[in-house]
């Protein structure tokens, strides 16, 4: 996948599939809640290893039940097409 910056009117475009995101300073942001310290820690896993295989890592913290997410593309300094797709994966793992 490329590695490119997108346009602001590719970002816009892409925002409408992931609706609970938010777009801030350039990067995506979202918070997940989930029932136990357990659930939010399988969350991260299955997550990890979709990043580890798009070889794109997201910046997260991890509090108990919340799971604070932030996604760009250091290298390319942007959002790419592999932040969105790492957030549509992420939003499927979360309604598991």
């Amino acid at each position: 996948m490329a590695r490119t910056p997108l346009a602001a009117d590719r970002i816009a475009a892409r925002l409408a599939e992931i609706p609970l995101w938010r777009h801030e300073d350039g990067k995506l942001r979202r918070s997940y809640r989930f029932a136990d310290f357990t659930t939010a820690f399988g969350f991260m896993t299955r997550c990890a290893f979709v990043a580890e295989k798009l070889d794109h890592h997201p910046d997260w913290s991890n509090v108990y039940n919340k799971v604070e997410v932030t996604l760009w593309t250091h290298d390319a300094g942007g959002l790419t097409d592999r932040d969105f797709e790492l957030a549509v994966a992420m939003d499927g793992f979360a309604e598991q």
